[in-house]
């Protein structure tokens, strides 16, 4: 998608038609991909990606597709399932069904390139690709500059 050049290239260009972006065809078998090489626990109606792969990806998405550009789709109730610390305690997580899964993770797909376009690259928190070894790694470069300069 083109969505970041314009979104790079008109900083005060706003987007207003995205969500027949996400039930897009392409983006819903980039965002399954995705959330497929994440395996992941199922959700609260226990379908899992060998499911769905037996019953037809293709034929999954469509109906997914269809829902969506229907406006009928409504995420499900999310799994709780508590996970043991180290301490002894309990962490509560929050497990979606792969339905909505997909669904998010396309909305990601369309949604990131736009708000990518927008924070300045020494900004590292909650981007892509960004890690803290990055940022300490611009800092240096950029501390020996300033030393230098």
């Amino acid at each position: 998608m083109a969505l970041h050049a314009k979104a790079k290239a008109e900083a005060g260009y706003r987007f207003y038609a995205l969500y027949d972006k996400i039930h897009r065809e392409d983006v819903l078998a980039h965002a399954y991909a995705r959330c497929r090489s994440n395996k992941g626990a199922p959700g609260v109606d226990r379908q899992d990606f060998t499911e769905v792969e037996t019953y037809g990806v293709s034929k999954w998405l469509g109906e997914l597709a269809l829902a969506l550009s229907r406006e009928t789709y409504r995420p499900d109730p999310i799994r709780r399932v508590f996970i043991p610390k180290a301490n002894g305690k309990l962490r509560p997580l929050g497990i979606s069904t792969l339905r909505d899964r997909v669904c998010m993770t396309a909305a990601m797909l369309v949604l990131e390139p736009i708000f990518e376009a927008d924070p300045p690259p020494e900004q590292y928190a909650y981007r892509p690709a960004a890690c803290a070894a990055a940022a300490a790694a611009s800092a240096a470069v950029t501390a020996g500059d300033t030393i230098a300069g």
